[in-house]
């Protein structure tokens, strides 16, 4: 069961909405549980990490969409925030609260479709996987997704994770070789960042479990390419 929260002021909007998550739910067999609001501060005020997606309109009038989303960011890094606007602009503004994707109004059933199915998608990709990480004294088994960065000091590797950091000994490069495919890249030559966990990019630092990971300008371009397509369904 799919988890969604839909928050729409437009009671039309909610209705053509729910049909189509009802239409895509018996073209893919996917079982969804869908909880309506009609403002941004409702959602806020109840939510308790309890969604896997939220479909949420931009303008609403007590509490817009972007600024609900920053406050729903503040407690929950996972739940796939999908933005509904009539106004292109908003999507780029998207990227500060690490929104999957938006779609504009009126919404078609084939473009709602496709961004509800990478949705799904991204939630079948979060199935946890581990990462055997050699420490003084043993090995210490790492769950991918929360594993924030890998920082290289020397010959020392330092893996930041959710609850606190491990030493082991390598190089960066051995790092990269053992974590391709599963989401990470490197904005410098000593970070390799974890693109699930990239909160925002700001003055040239990527924001990653409440640290400013410095961009190397050779990097840049690549760093937020491999961003951008990450946020959008694909892998770097």
């Amino acid at each position: 069961m799919i988890r969604i929260a839909l928050a729409e002021d437009d009671p039309q909007c909610v209705q053509q909405l729910s049909q189509y998550i009802e239409k895509y739910g018996r073209e893919s067999g996917q079982r969804f549980q869908v909880t309506s609001y009609s403002d941004g501060d409702r959602l806020v005020e109840q939510f308790r990490s309890q969604f896997d997606i939220i479909l949420m309109d931009i303008e609403m009038p007590l509490l817009d969409g972007m600024s609900a989303a920053a406050l729903i960011r503040q407690t929950d890094q996972e739940v796939i925030i999908i933005f509904i606007t009539n106004m292109a602009q908003y999507a780029i503004k998207g990227y500060e609260v690490a929104a999957l994707d938006y779609i504009l109004k009126p919404v078609s059933y084939f473009a709602f479709s496709q961004r509800l199915g990478r949705a799904v998608r991204r939630l079948g990709a979060r199935q946890t996987s581990y990462l055997a990480v050699p420490v003084r004294g043993g090995v210490v088994k790492l769950a991918v997704d929360e594993l924030y960065y890998v920082e290289s000091q020397g010959h020392q590797l330092y893996y930041h994770a959710k609850d606190q950091t491990h030493v082991s000994a390598g190089t960066i490069q051995q790092a990269e070789e053992q974590l391709a495919g599963r989401g990470f890249f490197r904005c410098n030559k000593g970070y390799l960042v974890n693109l699930e966990r990239v909160e925002g990019i700001q003055d040239g630092c990527a924001l990653v479990g409440g640290d400013r990971l410095l961009i190397s300008r050779g990097r840049k371009n690549a760093f937020l390419e491999a961003l951008a397509g990450h946020i959008g369904g694909g892998r770097p």
